[in-house]
């Protein structure tokens, strides 16, 4: 196949490569710009771990080729906090509510509940499990990601 050039901004950085048009999104993060916060789980967009937003909508990365992200915005868990290395809300909410154990699931949830809380600001519950259930995680049994969840719509709420 033949290489082509993408040219994307990824966490407000312009990143450039030629890559083969069958590279995903979730590899060119990983291994062209160095961010391994999008992890891999199942490579089916079963698990979520892999989740980012592609100019503001959440996506399973593994599941998009690099080169569908032609010039678009793609924002990953590390672009998710301040420069300055701050947490988001719903980051602090995740470490609050303990929210995370082997944190494998993390970053797909956090980018999810970020993308959930900008478009729904006030959830329902049964609205925070429904936008929860394209994330899978084997360690918390969901309690503290409900709860972060909660907390960080509250907090975001009275801002």
């Amino acid at each position: 196949m033949a290489e082509q050039l993408v040219t994307m901004r990824v966490n407000g950085e312009q990143r450039s490569a030629t890559v083969e048009p069958r590279l995903t999104l979730a590899d060119f993060l990983r291994e062209r710009c160095h961010l391994t916060g999008t992890h891999l789980g199942c490579e089916h967009g079963v698990c979520g771990a892999c989740t980012v937003l592609v100019d503001g909508a959440a996506v399973r990365s593994c599941l998009m080729f690099a080169v569908q992200a032609e010039d678009a915005e793609v924002t990953t868990i590390e672009g998710i906090g301040s420069p300055d290395g701050e947490l988001s809300t719903v980051q602090a909410a995740f470490r609050d509510c303990h929210g995370l154990q082997c944190g494998y699931c993390t970053p797909g949830f956090v980018i999810s509940v970020t993308a959930l809380l900008r478009d729904n600001p006030h959830p329902e519950e049964h609205e925070i499990r429904e936008g929860l259930s394209g994330n899978l995680c084997r360690c918390t049994g969901y309690q503290g990601i409900l709860k972060a969840v909660r907390q960080a719509a509250a907090e975001l709420s009275a801002r």
